[in-house]
C-alpha cells in the first residue's frame, strides 16, 4: 500500500540490491532510541536520526553524510509512515534522491532478515 504522503518508495528487496550496488547510499533510521533498542538491523551504513530530534533541530540535525542534496538516501521507520513524512520534508528542502523504505523495518524483517524480529 502506498504511503499517504506520496513519498517515493523502495521495496525491501530493491533496497537489499541497492545496498550491494551502491556503497555510498545513506540509510537513515528515524525511529526513536527505544524502538532501535527493540529491533535493529546490523549495518554500518544505518545512521540513527530520531524523528523527535529532527522535529526540534530540523536541518541542523541532519548528518554530514547527507550534506550533498543529490546523495542517495533511504529513510526507514517502523512501518514506513514517519519515514515517508521525512522523505517529503527532505524533498521540500531540496533533496532529490530520497526514498521511503516501504513497510519500514517490519517489512525488512519479513522479507529480508526475519532473525532481527519485530515489535
Amino acid at each position: 500500500m502506498p504511503n499517504p504522503f506520496g513519498a517515493p518508495e523502495i521495496a525491501a528487496h530493491e533496497l537489499a540490491t541497492s545496498l550491494r550496488d551502491n556503497p555510498d547510499l545513506v540509510w537513515l533510521d528515524v525511529r526513536e532510541a527505544n524502538e532501535v533498542a527493540l529491533v535493529a538491523i546490523e549495518d554500518p551504513r544505518i545512521q540513527h536520526l530520531p524523528l523527535s530530534l529532527l522535529a526540534t533541530a530540523q536541518l541542523d540535525a541532519l548528518p554530514a553524510s547527507v550534506a550533498d542534496k543529490e546523495t542517495n538516501i533511504v529513510v526507514m521507520c517502523h512501518h514506513g509512515v514517519r519515514s515517508a513524512q521525512v522523505v517529503v520534508w527532505l524533498q521540500q528542502h531540496g533533496w532529490t534522491n530520497v526514498w521511503n523504505l516501504a513497510g519500514g523495518i517490519d517489512e525488512w524483517a519479513r522479507v529480508i532478515d526475519p532473525k532481527i524480529g519485530s515489535y
